[in-house]
C-alpha cells in the first residue's frame, strides 16, 4: 500500500470517527434536553412520591416485644384497633422522612380507633427514646434487637408497614416510605368500617 493510500485511509478513518462523535454529542444533547424537560415536572412531584400498598389477607403474626417503657406489648393488645406496624431504624433516612407523617395521621385518627406500633430495628433502647423525644412520637416505640417483627412479616427492608384490621387480619403491606396521600387512601377507609 502507497503512502497515498495511507493518508486516504487515515483521512476515512478520522472522517467516520467525527461522525461517530457528532452523532453521540447528537443524541447526548437530546438525551440531557429531554432529561430537563422532564424532570421538573418530576422534581415538583417529589412529596407525592410514596410506595402503593399491597392488598394482603392474612392472619396477623404473633409478635410480643419490650415498649421502650420497659413493659412487654403484643399485637394482640390492639385487636379493637386499625393497628399500623412499622418496622423501621433510627439510621434509616427514608424512616426518618416519613415518621413526622405517621405522628401527623396518628394524631387526627387516634380518635378513630388508629394505633401504631413503632417497632425500631436494633438499636439500644437510649437511642430510641432520643428520637421518640425528637419526633415526639405519641403512639407505641417497640425495641427489637433481635429483628422478631422482619421475621415475623418475612421482610428484611426498611421501612415497611403493615395494617392489621380490627379482626387481627394484616391487609395492607408496604415496604417503602409512605406520605399522608396514601395513607388517607387506603387507611381512613379501614378506619371508617366497622
Amino acid at each position: 500500500m502507497g503512502k497515498r493510500s495511507e493518508l486516504q485511509l487515515k483521512r476515512k478513518q478520522q472522517n467516520r470517527n467525527i461522525i461517530i462523535a457528532f452523532i453521540a454529542g447528537t443524541g447526548l444533547i437530546v438525551w440531557a434536553l429531554a432529561l430537563l424537560i422532564y424532570l421538573p415536572g418530576t422534581l415538583s412531584d417529589a412529596a407525592n412520591i410514596s410506595t402503593t400498598p399491597v392488598s394482603v389477607n392474612y392472619p396477623a403474626p404473633q409478635l410480643s416485644l419490650e415498649n421502650i417503657q420497659g413493659k412487654t406489648e403484643s399485637l394482640t393488645d390492639f385487636r379493637d384497633k386499625v393497628l399500623l406496624v412499622n418496622n423501621w431504624a433510627t439510621w434509616c433516612p427514608p424512616c426518618k422522612a416519613e415518621m413526622p407523617t405517621l405522628v401527623a395521621f396518628y394524631n387526627e385518627h387516634a380518635k378513630n380507633g388508629l394505633m401504631i406500633v413503632a417497632i425500631e430495628a436494633g438499636e439500644p433502647k437510649d437511642l430510641v427514646q432520643q428520637y421518640a423525644d425528637q419526633f415526639k412520637m405519641p403512639f407505641s416505640v417497640w425495641l427489637d434487637p433481635q429483628g422478631k417483627s422482619l421475621d415475623a412479616f418475612r421482610n428484611q427492608n426498611l421501612p415497611s408497614s403493615y395494617v392489621i384490621d380490627r379482626t387481627g387480619t394484616v391487609r395492607l403491606m408496604w415496604t417503602g416510605e409512605i406520605n399522608r396521600a396514601a395513607l388517607e387512601k387506603y387507611v381512613t377507609p379501614l378506619l371508617n368500617s366497622n
